[in-house]
């Protein structure tokens, strides 16, 4: 299909580590002028199942400061966007739970939010685990690990207890496919 917008400008608006807000004068698919903004993510988002033989997964749960929340997750974390994304999901995995796997799967690649930012997620299943010690970040010291049976996890999802997109993503995926427990 052919893209029918066109843009006039583009200001960038704002700029951290991690996002970019870029403002944009459009002429929309219709013909109208109007602005259009837009979230760059510098990073890319990578998302983690853990699942031991037994049925088992891990979430974890922090404060999310944009929510103002509580929130119980997989373990996930950002990923350069030039970097190996299972290197990164390895990475993301071990500092949050100490866990490390021998066999990793991916099973989701997804755009976030795609009406407002180019953010790109994946999530990762990971099996036959070693235990050791996390490596937190210093944004993660509140972070608590918790060991559930993975069917638990699946009704969180239902129940609406879980609300982190990957995480839902991954989990129902898992759930509902070859992977299944």
């Amino acid at each position: 299909m052919e893209n029918r917008w066109q843009t006039l400008s583009s200001k960038e608006i704002y700029s951290n580590t991690w996002i970019e807000v870029v403002e944009h004068e459009v002429i929309n698919p219709a013909g109208g002028k109007g602005i259009y903004g837009k979230v760059h993510f510098k990073n890319k988002a990578v998302g983690i199942i853990p699942l031991d033989g037994e049925g088992n997964t891990w979430l974890v749960g922090q404060w999310r400061y944009p929510l103002n929340a509580w929130s119980w997750e997989i373990p996930e974390g950002g990923s350069p966007l030039e970097a190996d994304i299972l290197d990164s999901a390895k990475r993301e995995l071990k500092e949050e739970t100490g866990i490390t796997a021998k066999q990793w799967t991916p099973i989701i690649r997804s755009h976030l939010s795609n009406s407002v930012s180019d953010e790109e997620g994946f999530v990762f299943l990971a099996e036959h685990l070693t235990f050791g010690e996390r490596e937190t970040e210093e944004t993660e010291a509140d972070m608590k690990i918790w060991k559930l049976p993975f069917e638990r996890a699946y009704q969180m999802v239902l129940d609406g207890q879980i609300t982190d997109s990957l995480s839902m993503m991954g989990i129902l995926k898992v759930q509902s496919s070859k992977f299944k427990v």
